[in-house]
């Protein structure tokens, strides 16, 4: 049976004090949605609907450049969960299988537990995904059963005392196949303590009308919602820490690894080092064997087995290093090869660039690779030598075996095996750089056009 998602990511998020909508507050790097989407992604869907509200076009963009092939539904009035689920009929017309509602703001739904849920559904028309809490005050619906039968869901600000007493409770999170899920939602009616339409009163319904509905029951830890900064803050830790024994358990040495912040999407190959106070933005891969040292930031880039990056780097997106490479102290790579054996050992800028194999690049070198206006790429070839404080103005190549002096500026191509030296006295010339600006943009403006 093939599945579809309805992800419920409409709502205001008052308590969050943003201009931000709630869902688009980040944890590990990701947006909240996206954590959403990514536990039931995994279960190869049919479809994807994110159903959007306050903030629509930021909350579409986001989840567009997630998944691109992700439908998108305008909730204009917040009228309740159940009006926001049938926002998405639309989307899913001629669906037929079994649809998931999940929420933009719980980003700890795991896909074990929706394939559970997927298992209950065999055997019940309505599956609904519970857990235990033994505070009567807490604020949760409640799950009122009768062996593995649901009879109903109340509200809490709806519920008895008695009702309050009990100790399961609703996550929100439900399964049904798409016909019987619209059919019971076109019944549902605002009848409650906040003129509502509840997606809820689906469970009462669909009793009503012969079906049945049992409750999955998961950790309460995997149902947390974010609703204020405290929570968006708690959901932070419980991932980190999640993942940092995940790292751990996979065979990843971490000194201090309270101090280590990972993204959504890191992965750390077995023994590989990560030292105190690394963070890793997203689209990050550390092979196996690789020592990431102190107070490192890596984002969209590669270590290679072997490569030793830091401390205080920087890997920018587009950062390849390959096997046994060295990063060090101070320096930053962006959009840059860095072939096997190579060194860029001290205060450094690699930008837009390839460096070849076991080429030494000495401090303080810079790859002058933006103009104002466009980029420019510097290769430099294998076994060079590139001195202190040489600046290589893009576009530039330096050959094979070749070298440049401590405060070279190279302004044109390096043969394999020559030595570059170019120290100027400076000369000013008035009005050349308004000019020369004026001159690129209107290169660019051409480029557009054309395009």
């Amino acid at each position: 049976m093939s599945i579809s998602l309805i992800v419920l990511a409409a709502g205001m998020g008052t308590r969050m004090n943003s201009d931000t909508p709630k869902v688009l507050h980040e944890v590990a790097s990701a947006p909240l949605v996206v954590h959403a989407m990514k536990a039931g992604e995994a279960l190869d869907p049919e479809r994807i609907v994110v159903v959007t509200g306050n903030g629509a076009e930021r909350v579409e963009k986001a989840v567009k450049d997630w998944n691109p092939d992700t439908s998108v539904a305008l909730q204009a009035e917040q009228l309740g969960t159940g009006h926001a689920v049938l926002q998405a009929r639309e989307a899913l017309d001629g669906f037929e299988g079994d649809v998931f509602v999940l929420y933009g703001d719980t980003p700890f739904i795991t896909t074990e537990t929706l394939e559970k849920m997927l298992w209950a559904r065999r055997t019940h028309d309505v599956v609904v995904l519970g857990f235990d809490v033994f505070d009567p005050t807490v604020r949760y619906g409640r799950l009122e059963t009768e062996g593995d039968d649901l009879k109903a869901i109340v509200e809490f600000k709806d519920a008895t005392d008695e009702q309050r007493a009990i100790t399961l409770c609703n996550s929100g999170v439900l399964c049904a196949d798409a016909v019987t899920l619209f059919g019971l939602l076109d019944k549902v009616g605002n009848d409650n303590a906040s003129g509502e339409y509840y997606l809820t009163d689906v469970v009462g319904l669909a009793r009503e009308d012969g079906l049945n509905a049992t409750v999955v029951r998961c950790p309460e830890e995997e149902t947390l919602g974010v609703n204020t900064r405290a929570e968006l803050a708690r959901a932070e830790l419980m991932f980190q820490t999640a993942m940092r024994t995940e790292a751990m358990d996979n065979g990843v040495t971490m000194h201090a690894p309270e101090t280590v912040i990972f993204a959504h999407d890191t992965v750390i190959g077995r023994d590989a080092i990560i030292e105190p106070n690394v963070v890793f933005g997203p689209r990050v891969t550390v092979e196996s064997g690789a020592r990431i040292r102190a107070f490192s930031h890596l984002e969209g880039c590669h270590v290679s087995r072997g490569a030793m990056v830091g401390p205080f780097a920087r890997l920018r997106p587009g950062a390849e290093l390959n096997e046994d490479t060295h990063i060090g102290n101070f320096v930053e790579i962006k959009n840059a090869v860095i072939d096997e054996g190579a060194k860029v050992n001290h205060l450094s800028y690699i930008g837009d660039a390839s460096i070849g194999r076991r080429t030494n690049v000495g401090a303080g070198t810079i790859t002058c690779n933006y103009d104002g206006v466009f980029k420019h790429k510097t290769v430099i070839g294998a076994d060079a030598f590139i001195g202190s404080d040489t600046m290589l103005v893009a576009p530039v190549t330096v050959g094979n075996r070749a070298m440049t002096a401590t405060g070279t500026v190279v302004t044109k191509d390096i043969p394999d095996d020559a030595m570059a030296i170019g120290r100027t006295r400076q000369e000013n010339k008035a009005g050349f750089a308004s000019k020369l600006f004026d001159m690129l943009l209107a290169k660019k403006a051409k480029q557009t056009k054309g395009a």
